[in-house]
């Protein structure tokens, strides 16, 4: 009890803390496009924007006497040689986040009530050696406070986050960059490849990455294991050789009025369980996705399909996910109205050698909500939701979340396809409706706040293996150097 109080007490200090470090710009949680080592015009007077990627940004413009200074600029960048595009440049973001969970799992599993603190400390130094080498090194420290049941997704001592060289140079009109070393890797709206912000502890990748961009196109390649995360010890983390995901990627601006992405993949996993399948796990991933706005409607489209095999079985499983909206610009708040539908598929027919289950390899973890009550496997997800913004620094969302199994013969499952005990092959396919609200605040250019609820109402069949409902509150602040 005493940690849970003390973590409602740091969060309110941070609040008054952090204020001392006032900006004018926002921090992003959008990925940037920012080349590496490529120093500014002189011309250039505006501060540069923390970046969801830290590594992308810029701060050789702190070089132009024109760009307002700020306290502790003189650690933001650092010039060597005399060479204003040779410099280091370090940083940190720190978040906290109070939760509040009554029924993980809807109470059928070994999850129980539970109020606790999440901490995630990361801090970086980012070494830009002229204009094409950069040498981008990060240390995370994560850790929960008063949480009963803590996994390798709530905690992990001081270890590395990401370590890697990064070579840009221009080429044949275009742009060509490799990556080496373990680093963060995602793509689109992060439903299935992702840094995985919403836990405590982030995903990182050990391996190679490059691309070239050229005009509207970028093509990708890249070979990876992701990082084995162990929490018993400081650095003891490890590359997971029990576990490679690595493939190819085309991406095409202006195709009409929207962009257009595909990329092919194979994801290794050895010893995978499964309910209807064990064994060693060769998936081959092929996905498609167009997203774009016209007018005042937008929209991001993606689908996926998986074969290959787990052990004997045969693999055919598939998603599709989609989020529309209509924005009305010149109304009071700007007001959004959107919808969201989903679906993964799960295994129609227990032992008929096809495994049917969608593997939702690395979700993000909020993508339907920062309470994870449910995963992307086996499920029907329809959200309509509105957002309102009375200013550039407030922002609300209100969504009710309708869900359906997509066949009764696989499970509920939640987040990190932990099985739902009990539900595979049992009752209806009406899994229960989620209300959610949540609110967005920028205090500073380096400090956001967010606060958000939700109500998970099961339905019959879970309420007749014994589950109840479901609450969430999660509280955060997240503070960016």
């Amino acid at each position: 009890m005493a940690a849970k109080h003390a973590g409602v007490a740091l969060m309110a200090g941070l609040v008054m803390a952090m204020r001392a470090y006032a900006d004018d710009t926002a921090l992003s949680s959008k990925d940037g496009s920012t080349t590496p080592g490529v120093a500014p015009p002189a011309t250039n007077c505006a501060r540069p924007v923390i970046k969801f990627n830290r590594w992308q940004e810029d701060w050789s413009v702190l070089a132009n006497p024109c760009v307002p200074k700020r306290p502790l600029d003189s650690l933001k960048y650092i010039p060597l040689f005399g060479q204003p595009d040779t410099y280091v440049s370090l940083g940190m973001v720190l978040r906290e986040r109070l939760e509040m969970n009554d029924a993980p799992l809807f109470g059928l599993g070994s999850g129980r009530d539970d109020t606790y603190f999440l901490q995630r400390l990361e801090v970086h130094a980012d070494v830009h050696l002229g204009p094409y080498f950069q040498v981008f090194t990060q240390l995370e420290d994560a850790r929960p406070f008063g949480k009963d049941n803590v996994t390798p997704v709530d905690k992990n001592p001081l270890d590395l986050r990401q370590a890697f060289v990064a070579f840009t140079h221009p080429l044949a009109g275009g742009i060509v960059k490799f990556r080496v070393g373990r680093q963060e890797m995602a793509f689109d709206l992060q439903r299935f490849i992702s840094v995985r912000d919403g836990p405590n502890v982030r995903q990182a990748f050990d391996g190679i990455w490059g691309d070239y961009e050229i005009g509207p196109w970028r093509w990708i390649a890249y070979a990876t294991q992701p990082v084995q995360y162990r929490f018993n010890s400081d650095f003891d983390d490890v590359s997971n050789r029990d576990l490679t995901f690595s493939g190819i990627r085309a991406e095409r601006q202006n195709v009409g009025p929207g962009d257009l992405s595909a990329y092919f993949s194979r994801y290794n996993r050895k010893n995978a369980r499964f309910l209807d399948a064990t064994g060693d796990e060769h998936r081959d991933v092929f996905d498609v996705r167009y997203a774009g706005n016209v007018s005042h409607i937008d929209w991001d489209i993606e689908g996926m399909y998986q074969s290959g095999h787990v052990g004997s079985k045969t693999i055919s499983a598939w998603a599709i996910g989609s989020l529309a909206g209509y924005t009305f610009a010149s109304a009071p708040w700007t007001p959004r109205i959107g919808l969201q539908v989903d679906a993964a598929s799960g295994d129609r027919h227990p032992n008929d050698g096809t495994l049917g289950t969608f593997n939702p390899l690395f979700p993000n973890g909020y993508y339907f909500s920062l309470a994870g009550y449910t995963g992307y496997t086996n499920l029907v997800h329809i959200k309509p939701s509105l957002v309102l913004t009375p200013n550039n620094k407030l922002s609300l969302l209100a969504g009710v979340g309708l869900q359906w199994r997509e066949t009764t013969a696989d499970a509920v499952y939640g987040q990190g396809s932990a099985v739902v005990p009990g539900t595979a092959g049992h009752g209806s396919r009406w899994t229960g409706f989620y209300t959610q609200v949540r609110a967005d605040y920028t205090v500073n250019a380096n400090l956001v706040a967010a606060l958000e609820a939700v109500h998970f109402q099961v339905g019959s069949s879970l309420r007749d293996l014994g589950a109840r409902n479901a609450d969430y509150v999660g509280a955060e602040l997240k503070f960016g150097w």
